[in-house]
């Protein structure tokens, strides 16, 4: 392509066609599925302060259906995905005892049908995963290399979805989290504010232990993987992301509470076996983060920073 020809005004077209074409050959083309939930929607947020480096394609189910690996094969050709970010997951935890079949189509099925689509095409994937891939019977912060042993449908699906895409794509990223909320959605924050407003009393469960996180830092921890990864390379495996510290469901409602300026509602602690449910959680989910961090040169703050800055988005919205 020849980029000056003497002609002036030639030239200036020229010199603009060659800062795309530059441009193109940098840009990185990332695939984001899921985009409609928590996390989806935090990337969505944050990907304007990006794009010089990368071009995201934000689909959901109306956009990509990532359960037909004809289809997303196809998109990523048509797009030149350099990454996917894979957000889809199906988290009704209690409503998965009974809908398996779509459970594992959407956890386990569709990761595979990703990877088999990233290696086809030379990509690359981050992909979410959970802590409920354990049983959480430790006593200390779970590692990477921890034995998994879920006890939920949705656990098991989970912990399928990353082993099938890991051997279809060994260029892959998983992270596992926990105790997922943001402004967007239906999470366990919006909905203790709502019912802390409405009731006079609450009973949360106060023996199950793990880390809230705000799906703003796991998405501001993703796209920073994303810049580590084209400047030092890509580092492939299993990683643990949650924001720091530790406490359960009944400590995590009083400081919701406390944040969102509640103070007519008074919070009982009752145990698990007070309050069944269909899915068994994890009594003891705390993920260790040494290295994620490490790996990727990244910080987390802590969980009570993050939580005030949620509810203080929500409360002025």
């Amino acid at each position: 392509m020849a980029f000056f020809s003497g002609n002036k005004q030639a030239d200036d077209q020229d010199e603009t066609a060659k800062n795309i074409f530059l441009f193109e050959l940098v840009q990185k083309n990332i695939l984001v599925t899921g985009s409609n939930g928590q996390l989806g929607s935090e990337i969505r947020r944050i990907s304007a302060n990006h794009e010089n480096n990368f071009r995201f394609f934000f689909t959901d189910v109306a956009e990509l259906d990532i359960t037909d690996v004809q289809a997303v094969d196809s998109f990523m050709k048509e797009n030149n995905i350099d990454y996917i970010i894979n957000c889809a997951a199906y988290t009704a935890v209690d409503k998965a005892e009974d809908d398996v079949e779509l459970c594992y189509k959407i956890n386990r099925d569709a990761a595979a049908n990703l990877g088999k689509a990233a290696t086809n095409n030379n990509a690359k994937v981050i992909h979410v995963s959970t802590d409920y891939v354990y049983d959480g019977t430790a006593n200390k912060p779970y590692i990477e290399s921890d034995t998994v042993n879920p006890q939920s449908v949705y656990g098991k699906s989970k912990q399928e979805g990353e082993a099938v895409l890991l051997d279809a794509c060994p260029h892959t990223v998983v992270i596992r989290t926990a105790w997922l909320y943001s402004i967007f959605g239906n999470n366990f924050v919006k909905t203790m504010i709502k019912l802390g407003k409405e009731r006079d009393t609450l009973n949360v469960v106060a023996d199950q232990t793990g880390t809230p996180t705000n799906a703003a830092d796991l998405a501001q921890a993703i796209v920073h993987i994303l810049d580590f990864s084209e400047a030092n390379g890509f580092k492939p495996g299993i990683y643990h992301y949650s924001d720091e510290g530790v406490t359960t469901w009944y400590d995590f409602t009083l400081a919701i509470h406390k944040d969102a300026g509640i103070t007519t509602c008074k919070v009982n602690p009752i145990t698990t076996d007070q309050y069944p449910t269909k899915a068994t959680r994890p009594k003891y989910s705390v993920l260790d983060k040494t290295k994620i961090k490490s790996t990727f040169n990244l910080s987390i703050p802590k969980w009570e920073e993050s939580l005030n800055n949620c509810i203080k988005e929500l409360l002025s919205i």
